[in-house]
């Protein structure tokens, strides 16, 4: 479903310097470029995002081309971490057109259920894979797919559900709050890094 500008709150005076460069130097490169993740979600519920995100059609190879300050993080799944001053922009690559159904990554990572939620640079619409502005109206936060399989793919999901939904005053979905207390053991596979960067952004 996709949400024209009249209908939706976010201005692009709302989002950050570096994300507009990067989301318009990415357009008119012949790219597709969103704004995705809890920046979007932030925005239409009215919070001041921490950070924004990124998805494009664009290889990272090609992104690096665009951007003088962009490095490369990982090897399986490559991220773009994009600079402008202190502001790092997360930019990440989906193959195909944004509209692709069962899109994957080359690891076999669904993507377009990661992001339900995409701010189009190119008429400022929103497009709604899952239902995620009815999910903010009601107060909810779900998984996209099955909750107890994303958790078992990455278990510090449990920690983020948990963590968003107090932050923004969301009832957690009763399939995604059941098989977190059978699944908390899965934690303690997890580095112990990675945890610690997901408790300091609970404290």
């Amino acid at each position: 479903r996709r949400i024209p500008r009249a209908e939706h709150p976010i201005s692009r005076s709302l989002i950050s310097p570096g994300a507009l460069k990067t989301l318009y130097t990415l357009k008119d490169a012949g790219h597709e470029a969103y704004l995705v993740g809890g920046g979007v979600r932030d925005l239409l519920a009215g919070i001041t995002p921490k950070d924004f995100d990124i998805a494009t059609s664009a290889h990272p190879e090609e992104v690096k081309k665009l951007f003088r300050s962009c490095r490369l993080i990982g090897r399986r799944f490559v991220i773009c971490h994009v600079r402008f001053g202190s502001e790092i922009l997360e930019v990440t690559t989906f193959r195909g057109a944004i509209t692709d159904s069962h899109e994957r990554d080359e690891t076999g990572r669904v993507l377009r259920s990661i992001n339900a939620l995409y701010y189009d640079i190119r008429d400022f619409s929103i497009v709604d894979y899952c239902g995620g502005l009815e999910d903010l109206k009601s107060g909810t936060l779900r998984l996209i797919g099955d909750p107890e399989l994303r958790y078992r793919e990455d278990p510090v999901r449990m920690l983020r559900a948990i963590r968003i939904a107090n932050k923004m005053k969301f009832r957690l979905d009763p399939a995604a709050a059941e098989p977190i207390s059978r699944l908390a053991p899965l934690l303690t596979e997890i580095p112990a890094a990675r945890l610690f960067d997901e408790v300091i952004k609970v404290l």
